[in-house]
């Protein structure tokens, strides 16, 4: 694995390196972008990046080899409002979806450059934004058909919970995952 140095920006901040965000975006999925996959072409990414940025609590961590970004993942804390939960298209039990600003952390996403693919960056990414989280539990949504991405998440120790259509446009079907945290107690 290359030599990282993490960089963590909040929603102000991360509005400042966008071109940056929007580099390792359009790397992570040219593949996507190369079918024409309406989710991540366009502007669609970069807007539903803008919209992130302005949660409470929103946390960038960008990885970096020297001056090179590498890789980029993202979240925020639920809040009592969300709208994380809308689109569930399982039965979950009493009290899965209530929050309070506390519980849940949404790992939003995870991308790495193609160069760096497979060099263990995602998962020092993944470990770095979830690192000292104080909520209880992160959630993710992943594409059930991303074998790739997928694997990786079991094997970090996510665990499916339900199945879910998000409220953004273009969005495609996604499994919910659960990962307890403390990551490392």
């Amino acid at each position: 694995m290359p030599e990282l140095q993490f960089r963590h920006y909040d929603g102000e901040g991360a509005q400042t390196i966008r071109a940056t965000v929007e580099l390792i975006q359009r790397e992570a999925y040219a593949d996507a972008i190369e079918r024409g996959d309406p989710f991540e072409t366009g502007d669609v990414p970069m807007r539903r990046f803008d919209a992130y940025t302005r949660r409470p609590g929103y946390d960038l961590v960008v990885a970096f080899q020297g001056d090179e970004p590498l890789g980029q993942a993202w979240g925020w804390p639920l809040d009592r409002d969300t709208a994380w939960w809308r689109g569930l298209l399982t039965d979950v039990e009493p009290g899965f979806t209530d929050e309070n600003g506390t519980r849940t952390f949404a790992f939003s996403e995870l991308m790495v450059r193609k160069r760096w693919s497979g060099a263990g960056v995602g998962h020092a990414l993944h470990d770095e934004l979830l690192k000292g989280r104080p909520e209880t539990r992160a959630t993710l949504l992943v594409r059930p058909e991303n074998t790739r991405a997928y694997r990786a998440y079991r094997r970090w120790g996510w665990r499916k919970a339900a199945e879910l259509r998000p409220g953004v446009e273009h969005a495609p079907l996604m499994d919910v995952l659960i990962l307890p945290l403390p990551l490392h107690p």
